[in-house]
């Protein structure tokens, strides 16, 4: 497991919370570097961020706030995004304040920059990684992978089965696992549909005869397309009722892996508004180089190869 978390994952920690409590602990977390969590409470008219850390006030100078700030390749929005939210740092300094009070002077782009050099910039494809959902646009979810970083899982990389928007299957502040699919000049793109099974373990789930519930992806002239799990759909017939984004119970007519097919007939459908579960992963390692979706015996292959 990786000792460097997303932001958010660290700030209710005992350790976490030890550190913060007093000067003391504070001056013995700069001399050990550590890496430590509390939540933004302002953003000044200069873009310096301000915490309390038990009794004392602390401060991120904007130029700190996060890697990219100071050479000006990434925007302030990304200092004022973070008020009311946890930030990861390091204590660069404790001084005192205009009033004389004890100032701890904190650093989020140092905290950044170990957290790149120690864990980040180690990564391959096929790694497997914790991350936190941070933001969801209709062409795919930015994720927290680590001291605040954040990495790109396009929409068409989430599930097998199809979905018209991430927020079908995330929410911010959702904790995930994620699979490295590139790393190119610094960037690294996310996969997650690796994680979330076989058609053959999914399809493993169900059997012929039962009746179960799923959702309409889509409706095409010869049948709608449902979605059973998020890396499973089959084809129900033909039923004027169907509408896309309707939940439906359906009954199951057969299943045939070497044709990778489920076929349905929908017996009921409902309006469908849900929140996204959280996801089911099939594979609790931390890395994979590769990933065959299709049964063995089928007729056509699915495969990702990281490399």
């Amino acid at each position: 497991m990786s000792l460097f978390l997303p932001e958010g994952n660290l700030i209710n920690t005992a350790e976490n919370m030890s550190y913060i409590q007093s000067p003391e602990k504070l001056a013995e977390a700069m001399r050990k570097g550590k890496i430590l969590e509390a939540r933004a409470l302002l953003c000044d008219r200069s873009h310096n961020l301000h915490l309390r850390l038990g009794e004392m006030r602390a401060i991120i100078p904007r130029e700190e706030g996060a890697v990219g700030i100071r050479e000006g390749s990434v925007r302030d929005i990304a200092v004022i995004s973070r008020v009311n939210r946890p930030v990861c740092f390091v204590v660069t300094d404790i001084t005192t304040d205009t009033d004389g009070k004890p100032l701890a002077v904190l650093s989020r782009e140092k905290a950044q920059k170990i957290c790149m050099e120690n864990y980040i910039d180690l990564l391959i494809p096929g790694d497997i990684i914790g991350a936190k959902v941070t933001r969801l646009e209709k062409f795919g979810v930015f994720a927290d992978i680590g001291c605040g970083i954040s990495a790109l899982m396009p929409i068409d990389a989430i599930s097998v089965s199809r979905i018209e928007h991430p927020s079908e299957r995330f929410s911010v502040g959702m904790d995930i696992k994620a699979v490295i699919k590139s790393v190119e000049g610094g960037r690294i793109s996310l996969s997650h549909k690796e994680l979330l099974g076989t058609w053959e373990e999914n399809a493993r789930q169900f059997s012929a005869g039962e009746t179960v519930t799923g959702i309409i992806r889509s409706v095409e002239s010869y049948g709608a397309f449902v979605e059973l799990t998020p890396n499973l759909a089959g084809l129900a017939e033909p039923n004027p009722t169907v509408e896309k984004g309707m939940k439906a119970s359906v009954f199951i007519k057969s299943i045939i892996p070497e044709k990778m097919k489920v076929k349905l007939i929908v017996i009921d459908t409902f309006p469908y508004v849900g929140t996204p579960e959280a996801p089911r992963y099939f594979n609790s390692g931390d890395h994979i180089d590769r990933f065959v979706y299709s049964p063995s015996g089928s007729f056509k292959k699915s495969e990702t190869l990281f490399n």
